[in-house]
């Protein structure tokens, strides 16, 4: 089942077990039982402490629980973990064979600790990159307290199951069978709405937090290199961000970050993260900025306002909060939003398997995202406002050899149409002849483009006519003390590695303006 690589890539991780750990499966005489079989074997063969039984009892097969002999864990996979999933799998087996979780004491003890009976169900699919994060993290729950379960679910495995509930978009977890949540989700934010005493304590915490010399409000490529190069001078410095990774979390395959041929956005999230911590860099994660209220007087403290009532102050403030995919805002986009409407193919296309889907946009986006569909689902319309296709001519070409594409130019998707539950077609005008049309569907995929997250900094500081923070050639505001960097800013070319330079800028900049007000000894000393 597994390649030779990954046997003794499994055999070096499961050298970490301090217990023994029991695989139970629950299988028949199916093909994908056959494989879950092959793969038990394999994983059992890689470690003397891993044991395979195959008089499993449970209602979805395959599937099979981790567990330790004679003990009772809450982990289960339905379907084959492979993919993306192949990492939750040894890390199941590893944090339920008493190896500990890398993360940080406290947070294992909130979940030690939490008073309730929880059991989760995940739908997950095997080419989803945000999945992992939710999968694992519910997994080391469930190896950590008895009183929480885990089960993760192949969606396309268990397509009729997915019909059922309705499930439409991955991941998409419930909590002891009620929806609780979809998309990308870590321990923390998990954690979060769970244990009810947890917001205030966050904000106990940051109330006792002194003024930083530099505030990076925003974790994606441009905090991250901020945060690095302020902390590198040898000043107090935080980071605030909603998620650690920002946008670069929702990308796939990342083939232009130079000396680095492909990697995935996760993977480089995780590494981004983990270089600035290996700094003195406060890092508050969970945090969503809502104002920005400039220095009183010059050389004053600039403070952050957020969303659970508590504020950060700061003598600089790098504004790196990044974008988001654009909306198209039309009648039905947000009432069918994870009901057909998605804006992530690589996550959601397996759900629309054999189904007929829309994507909307004409760039390389929305081409690359049409020629992955093709493969999957019966038939892709492909909807361009524009009178041509703005993608590579490379990606144009794939896309006309495809049999099950047709392509609509000068073409306004004017609404999205339901059932109520879910999405069942949309509508859209012929800008040449004003006509309008309705084609049958059962999933749009939106690939538009991105807009800035500055919507909180309205009457602060200026902005463009499209809502980017405006800065000058060394990163700077239009407010004293506060620079700013990466998409969410006016500089073109929203890449990734010319975020990060920005944030290198604007850290240096802030630095600079530092050294300013006082002297260099006294600003390192605050």
């Amino acid at each position: 089942m597994l390649d030779q690589g990954l046997k003794t890539q499994l055999a070096t991780y499961l050298q970490n077990l301090r217990q023994p750990v029991e695989l139970v499966a629950s299988l028949d005489a199916s093909p994908k039982s056959e494989e879950l079989k092959a793969l038990l074997a394999d994983v059992a063969a890689a470690s003397d402490k891993v044991s395979v039984r195959l008089d499993g009892a449970d209602a979805r097969v395959p599937s099979f629980a981790v567990t330790r002999p004679g003990e009772d864990v809450g982990v289960r996979f339905a379907g084959l973990p492979l993919g993306h999933e192949f990492t939750s799998l040894v890390l199941a087996l590893l944090h339920v064979g008493g190896h500990p979780p890398r993360v940080e004491p406290e947070v294992i003890d909130q979940v030690k600790a939490l008073d309730g009976d929880f059991v989760f169900e995940t739908y997950f699919s095997q080419s989803c990159q945000n999945c992992p994060d939710v999968v694992q993290a519910l997994n080391m729950m469930a190896a950590l307290n008895p009183r929480v379960r885990h089960v993760a679910i192949d969606g396309a495995l268990f397509q009729a199951e997915v019909e059922q509930r309705k499930v439409m978009a991955v991941p998409t977890v419930l909590l002891n069978g009620e929806p609780f949540a979809q998309g990308r989700m870590n321990l923390e934010q998990i954690l979060a709405k769970i244990d009810t005493g947890a917001v205030a304590r966050e904000v106990e915490k940051i109330k006792a937090k002194d003024a930083f010399d530099v505030l990076v409000v925003g974790g994606g490529p441009a905090g991250a290199a901020a945060a690095i190069y302020a902390a590198r001078k040898g000043i107090r410095t935080g980071v605030a961000a909603e998620r650690f990774g920002g946008q670069v979390l929702d990308t796939m395959a990342i083939e232009n970050f130079i000396s680095v041929p492909h990697t995935e956005g996760p993977r480089l999230a995780a590494a981004l993260e983990q270089h600035v911590k290996d700094y003195d860099v406060d890092v508050m994660n969970l945090q969503t900025a809502v104002r920005l209220v400039p220095a009183s007087r010059p050389g004053g403290l600039v403070e952050v306002e957020l969303e659970h009532g508590a504020s950060l102050r700061a003598k600089t403030v790098i504004l790196a909060t990044g974008a988001r995919w654009r909306q198209m805002n039309v009648p039905g986009e947000e009432e069918y939003r994870n009901k057909g409407v998605a804006y992530c193919p690589h996550c959601d296309g397996p759900l629309f398997k054999g189904k007929r889907v829309a994507v909307i946009g004409g760039g390389n986006s929305g081409v690359e995202a049409a020629i992955d569909l093709a493969g999957i689902v019966a038939h892709v319309t492909l909807i361009e406002f524009d009178a041509q296709l703005r993608a590579d001519a490379v990606l144009q070409r794939k896309l006309f050899s495809l049999p099950n594409v047709t392509v609509l130019t000068s073409a306004q998707t004017t609404a999205v149409h339901g059932d109520g539950e879910k999405v069942t077609g949309l509508s859209y005008k012929d800008r040449r002849t004003e006509e309008l049309h309705r084609v049958e569907l059962e999933g749009v995929f939106v690939q538009i483009g991105l807009v800035p997250n500055t919507e909180w900094l309205q009457g602060s500081l200026a902005l463009s006519p499209r809502g980017e923070i405006e800065v000058d050639a060394r990163g700077a505001t239009s407010v004293p003390g506060v620079f700013a960097a990466g998409d969410a800013t006016t500089v073109p070319y929203k890449q990734i590695v010319i975020a990060m330079g920005e944030g290198s800028k604007a850290a240096l900049s802030a630095f600079d303006y530092l050294i300013r007000l006082a002297p260099v000894e006294e600003v390192a000393a605050a």
